[in-house]
């Protein structure tokens, strides 16, 4: 590979090519005009080629100055964000956040500028997942984890103890008249892992009667709500994951009874002693949302 050209006579060639002066290089510079001029004829040298036309007046690049300008600003401006990303953000600490996806998208998500606004020291990186148990990923510090919070990882935090309410389209809840019996004919959108919430839910109502087959079957809140939101079928769903599709009107509440749910959000760190302090950030954050 030819040997390039000094990166100092480089700069001084970017910084005379952008202002189209010398003396305006040297000011930006903290050079003499005279010592801009010397940088432009060894670069010239080295590349056996006209860099700039000299006038009476000041300076011109020539086409081939023109051309060559453009390569060199765009590596002068790669270099500037490659040191940035690289070197200033080891100044802040860095936190791996995993969450269910219902989680993440629902709740984490929508309000993580709160905590950044709250925290601009510590950089969130999030990522999602359906079901989790453990920590099997070194790259993730913290986990946002539905269970009973009986796993093998050192600190082991709850965030709340969660409630589960019957949640439907406002056409649904209107062809159920207020009269919970008539969930006997309703079509059921069971989450995977809450099927037991049904019975528990028809005992709170007063239901004497079976539950109804599945209608559909899903494999999280978020996309239950989101089957729900289509139009048709009622599901028992987290009063966490709820809140927002009620305040918008896409689906309603038909009646106000809710179960506790089985198991419950857990927060699972098992951080080394660099991002403690911002783990316990994250955790008093996270936690005070979620009440």
């Amino acid at each position: 590979m030819r040997r390039l050209p000094h990166v100092t006579w480089l700069s001084t060639f970017e910084a005379a090519a952008r202002h189209g002066s010398f003396a305006a290089a040297a000011d930006e510079l903290s050079l003499t005009p005279a010592a801009v001029s010397q940088h432009i004829k060894l670069l010239e040298e080295t590349l056996e080629m006209k860099l700039f036309k000299r006038l009476p007046k000041g300076v011109e690049l020539t086409d081939i100055g023109q051309a060559y300008a453009q390569p060199v600003r765009q590596s002068f401006v790669d270099l500037q964000t490659a040191t940035d990303g690289l070197f200033q953000t080891q100044k802040k600490t860095t936190l791996h956040v995993r969450a269910s996806i219902s989680f993440g998208v629902i709740v984490l998500v929508p309000r993580l500028h709160e905590f950044r606004a709250l925290h601009p020291e510590i950089n969130i990186v999030v990522s999602t997942t359906v079901w989790s148990d453990r920590l099997n990923d070194a790259t993730i510090d913290v986990d946002i984890r539905y269970g009973n919070g009986d796993w093998p990882e050192r600190d082991i935090w709850q965030l709340r103890r969660g409630h589960a309410s019957l949640i439907c389209s406002p056409q649904v809840a209107n062809s159920l008249k207020g009269d919970p019996s008539q969930l006997k004919n309703a079509d059921i959108v069971s989450i995977v892992g809450s099927e037991n919430d049904w019975p528990r839910m028809f005992g709170k109502l007063g239901v004497d009667s079976a539950v109804p087959p599945t209608w559909i079957s899903v494999e999280s809140s978020l996309l239950a709500l989101e089957s729900l939101a289509a139009g048709r079928g009622i599901a028992i769903v987290d009063t966490l994951f709820t809140e927002n599709y009620v305040k918008r009107g896409d689906l309603v509440i038909p009646f106000e009874q809710a179960v506790p749910t089985t198991q419950n959000f857990y927060l699972v760190a098992d951080p080394d002693r660099k991002i403690r302090s911002a783990v316990a950030c994250f955790r008093d954050w996270i936690d005070a949302i979620v009440r």
